[in-house]
């Protein structure tokens, strides 16, 4: 393209030197010239539409792009396919750099699904970074991951079953595009920068009888956006003498998690085997909890109100002490 541009100024010099003697000359490098930067222009608009869409679709550098397009002759599906392998690789490598630095921040993404439900912490070193949105759709990721495996790692012959996973098990686990979560984490080290930590997950499955509710805080704005935030609680509970399910029964649930979240509470508590400590503020037995949206109301009395009991839940804070090996919640919890 240069040497054509170095042509057509030549013949326009040698022109101009005749011009005082005849105009045909200058009618024709005139000509010349606007069909020259013409078709500069579409080639330069291809190459510029090109590498939007790759820097939009990959969210990589411009000058990575650029040089991605370069060497697959502007072949988009070729150019973000480097662009990814070189970043795979990259990531791996940040990724054993950076391994030794504190990540303390970071996100609980909570998925459920009918009988199955799958909550997981995924840490980061700021909260910069844990607002970026890549970071956000990773943990989304992992979450939907870890509840497709429901049905494979817990007994859905069970009422209730719940597994507990460290950042190990679960970073082995595959993605929908056959990659490790441990993939993607290294490939999201490699753009962002930071150390990024697959802290824990735990699994769900319950019985037809009983519901399941999650909850994070902060909440999303949007009810149908995935549940990301810095705390985060699953719920199992079910209405008493099989009455039927209704919308208020479901709000209910997720009122639930408000409060496990918000008072954590350390077991679901039994009327009959459980005493209530002496001072409120200590209270640790959720059912004689002071019901966090109603603080001059029990716990117990809200799921007499609304008949239901409470079968387990499980809450994730994130940053806080590990949690792989602990027992079940409702070891006592009412039937």
């Amino acid at each position: 393209m240069f040497s054509r541009l170095v042509c057509y100024c030549s013949i326009a010099l040698h022109s101009f030197n005749y011009s005082s003697t005849t105009g045909l000359s200058e009618m024709f490098v005139s000509k010349q010239f606007v069909r020259f930067f013409g078709s500069t222009t579409s080639v330069w608009n291809t190459s510029k539409s090109h590498l939007a869409q790759l820097r939009k679709k990959t969210g990589y550098t411009f000058s990575n792009c650029k040089k991605a397009l370069d060497m697959h002759n502007n072949d988009l599906e070729k150019a973000e396919k480097w662009l990814h392998e070189q970043a795979q690789a990259l990531g791996w490598t940040k990724a054993t750099n950076v391994g030794g630095r504190k990540a303390s921040e970071g996100l609980i993404a909570i998925v459920i699904n009918k009988n199955h439900g799958a909550m997981v912490e995924m840490n980061c070193e700021t909260d910069f970074v844990s607002r970026n949105s890549s970071f956000q759709t990773l943990a989304n990721l992992i979450a939907k991951s870890c509840i497709s495996i429901v049905p494979q790692v817990c007994n859905t012959t069970k009422s209730l079953h719940k597994e507990i996973l460290d950042g190990k098990a679960v970073g082995s686990l595959a993605a929908p595009d056959g990659k490790t979560l441990a993939d993607h984490v290294a490939l999201q080290i490699g753009i962002l920068g930071e150390n990024m930590v697959l802290k824990r997950a735990v699994l769900i499955s319950v019985s037809d009888k009983i519901l399941l509710s999650g909850h994070s805080h902060p909440a999303p704005q949007d009810p149908n956006s995935p549940l990301l935030g810095k705390y985060g609680a699953i719920v199992a509970y079910h209405p008493k003498d099989n009455e039927p399910l209704t919308d208020e029964t479901q709000t209910i649930g997720r009122h639930l998690c408000q409060h496990v979240i918000g008072m954590n509470p350390k077991i679901v508590g039994d009327l009959e085997k459980d005493k209530p400590h002496e001072n409120a503020d200590d209270e640790k037995t959720m059912i004689y909890q002071d019901y966090i949206l109603d603080p001059e109301t029990k716990v117990q009395e809200i799921l007499d109100e609304n008949n239901i009991a409470v079968v387990d839940f499980i809450r994730f804070e994130v940053g806080e002490a590990e949690t792989s090996n602990e027992e079940p919640s409702s070891v006592r919890a009412q039937a």
